[in-house]
């Protein structure tokens, strides 16, 4: 164990000495961090790395570059950052999640509750995705592991299989050249120019460097498992002109198996001319089983594209304006009691 001031050193010798290939001298580090200490204080230190074989001096005169030793250390401090700030990421989305499936729930009820109507909310999807960063980890010494973080703190794991051993340097040099590369790009603007190019940069690597490509891609694209909260189905039959046993029942089955609302979610999320809302009246839904109602739809918006649909169906007599006005209120608490959560 070394102290924050020796390890900052430590790690910005590493940094420098990945970038330029360089020894690395005491006044480029005092330029180099944040530590505003002068070059021979920054000596000293470096003198007491080199002590701890942590650093090392190539040439008489010349600056250090790292020790195999110091390798180790910075890898190991480097992904234990990582692995904390996934671990409390997951910890922090899981309560999320949870808090967001309760309030969800309440909102449809409160939803079919203050319409009398029935009411659907989707949860949340994230759309257009950018990454936020990656982190390579060796499993064995034929496997990594690639965690990959997108907008909206969508975590996924990725397995990749390579042909032989990474050692920790060469780790290091692909975690670094790819979250320099990509992080804060979308997948439409990782052009093949722009992976040819990694590629190379990574030289006998460079078929990992793809592989990793194609697990953001996947991570990026993949649909989520689609939530839909639903509630008030029947208040239908409060209505005579729904009131028909063979009318009334499709329209349950509807939101019971939820496949139908599915659909229009998905269409309605795809569509990036879908804002505000929109109101459906008979044969203009989108939903077969409900032509003799009239919907009401809004496309909510969360944080960092996060996007779900509201819905209330009811007969064509509904309050059209009461039921605008709740859909707007609900838009707007959501997202307050989103930025609370």
């Amino acid at each position: 164990m070394i102290d924050e001031r020796k390890m900052k050193i430590l790690k910005a010798i590493v940094k420098n000495y990945l970038e330029t290939g360089e020894p690395v001298g005491s006044r480029t580090i005092s330029k180099y961090t944040d530590l505003n200490l002068s070059s021979a204080t920054i000596r000293n230190e470096m003198a007491d790395l080199e002590e701890l074989g942590l650093i090392i001096q190539p040439h008489t005169s010349a600056g250090r570059i790292p020790s195999d030793k110091g390798y180790r250390l910075y890898v190991d401090d480097m992904m234990a950052e990582k692995e904390k700030e996934v671990n409390e990421m997951k910890e922090l989305l899981l309560q999320k999640e949870e808090k967001m499936d309760h309030l969800l729930k309440q909102a449809a009820k409160v939803l079919a509750d203050n319409t009398n109507y029935a009411a659907m909310i989707s949860a949340p999807q994230v759309r257009g995705n950018k990454l936020k960063f990656i982190q390579l980890s060796r499993v064995d010494e034929r496997h990594l592991v690639a965690v990959i973080v997108t907008e909206g703190n969508i975590i996924k794991n990725n397995m990749l299989q390579i042909a032989s051993p990474i050692d920790d340097e060469t780790l290091l040099k692909l975690n670094i050249l790819l979250n320099t590369s990509l992080n804060g790009l979308s997948i439409a603007q990782i052009n093949l120019g722009m992976i040819t190019a990694l590629k190379q940069q990574a030289g006998a690597y460079g078929d990992i460097v793809g592989e990793v490509i194609d697990a953001v891609a996947k991570s990026v694209t993949e649909e989520e498992d689609l939530e839909i909260y639903t509630s008030g189905a029947k208040n239908i039959f409060q209505y005579p002109e729904l009131a028909d046993y063979e009318k009334a029942s499709e329209i349950i089955n509807t939101f019971e198996e939820k496949e139908m609302l599915t659909s229009l979610v998905q269409e309605t999320l795809s569509n990036s001319d879908s804002k505000g809302i929109q109101i459906y009246i008979g044969d203009e839904s989108p939903v077969s089983t409900i032509k003799d109602c009239s919907m009401v739809t809004a496309t909510y918006e969360l944080g960092e594209g996060m996007k779900g649909t509201i819905g209330i169906i009811g007969p064509k007599r509904m309050d059209y304006e009461k039921v605008v006005d709740s859909l707007k209120g609900l838009m707007s608490q959501l997202d307050s009691l989103y930025e609370k959560s």
